[in-house]
């Protein structure tokens, strides 16, 4: 026979709760908030990348830099002009510098050059020059970081110390003085002054995150199993330690992009000015600033547009991939 709960009847006093009932039913609350569901989890990229999506900053950046590239890589297709060739008649003295006109968008230089036409494959220039330049200077730093990182004693110190002294050095003037000492300036002395100028950024962010992996239970439980010291580093140190490396090298793609453009304003880049670049045609439209500031502004805001898309996307995956930033 099954028995059924009996309901008390109406004006009949309910059971006193026992004390630990209260206690009891908060527990089961708890766990059931708690429990772990099926679902697979979430690896650090993909959930980085969901946030990215999200972020207007982000894709605002993603979107110029994308647009430089492609601009970049297809600057011979997308040049309606030989940027070398003097198309346009030049007069010293009614028209020094020709104005638009049909088919030439933008007019000319102060050589009757299609100014458009160098402003396109200007942009490889200084894609070359701004990528080389990091990549060098990344290399750099991963060798002299990873060496500082996975040793104590002496060789951290001398090489913080000499990290120490390149950064106590403004970094413009330092690449200057880099470059004054080729005999002959050209795109690649360009290219090592400002690499140089890189490298103690990503050894010192490179040796902080070593340091900061020495501790963690991985690499406590491979050193407890006997594995080589040079094991540890290359397969667990260093692929952990790399990911604020990545991220900065996108911020200094823009500070690099900038020194570029600074040191060939200087006279410090390539003499060739057939072989446009941003910052050569900026040092070039000095003498005609005040009649045709154009010669300067389109150049100038290539520049400036193109660094805020590097400074913007780098700024936002260091945000995604922070700690203290992903909740």
């Amino acid at each position: 026979m099954s028995t059924t709960p009996s309901t008390p009847e109406p004006g009949t006093p309910r059971p006193m709760p026992r004390p630990g009932d209260r206690k009891r039913a908060r527990i089961d609350a708890l766990a059931e908030a708690g429990a772990v569901s099926d679902s697979p989890g979430t690896s650090l990229i993909a959930s980085a990348w969901k946030r990215l999506r999200r972020n207007p900053v982000f894709l605002v950046g993603l979107a110029i830099t994308t647009v430089f590239v492609l601009i970049a890589l297809l600057a011979p297709l997308l040049a309606p002009n030989d940027p070398t060739e003097w198309l346009l008649k030049v007069s010293a003295q009614k028209d020094p510098v020709p104005a638009p006109r049909d088919g030439f968008p933008l007019g000319g230089d102060d050589k009757g050059r299609d100014l458009l036409s160098r402003l396109i494959v200007g942009s490889r220039q200084t894609l070359v020059v701004g990528v080389m330049a990091t990549l060098i200077g990344l290399a750099g730093g991963v060798v002299l970081g990873t060496l500082a990182g996975a040793f104590s004693g002496w060789v951290d110190s001398v090489i913080m110390r000499a990290v120490d002294v390149m950064l106590s050095i403004p970094s413009l003037l330092l690449a200057f003085s880099i470059s004054a000492l080729a005999a002959r300036p050209s795109q690649w002395t360009l290219i090592i002054a400002i690499a140089i100028v890189q490298i103690p950024i990503f050894a010192r962010l490179l040796r902080g995150a070593m340091l900061a992996q020495r501790s963690k239970d991985h690499v406590l439980a491979a050193r407890a199993l006997g594995v080589k010291r040079s094991a540890i580093v290359l397969r667990h140190m260093l692929p952990n330690s790399l990911g604020p490396v990545i991220v900065q090298a996108t911020l200094v793609l823009a500070t690099a992009i900038i020194d570029a453009a600074a040191l060939s304003f200087l006279g410090l880049g390539n003499p060739d000015d057939r072989t446009p670049e941003w910052g050569q045609m900026l040092g070039a439209s000095q003498k005609y600033f005040y009649d045709y500031p154009h010669l300067a502004f389109y150049p100038a805001i290539c520049i400036i547009v193109v660094a805020l898309g590097f400074t913007l996307m780098g700024e936002s995956l260091r945000e995604a991939l922070d700690p203290k930033t992903r909740r």
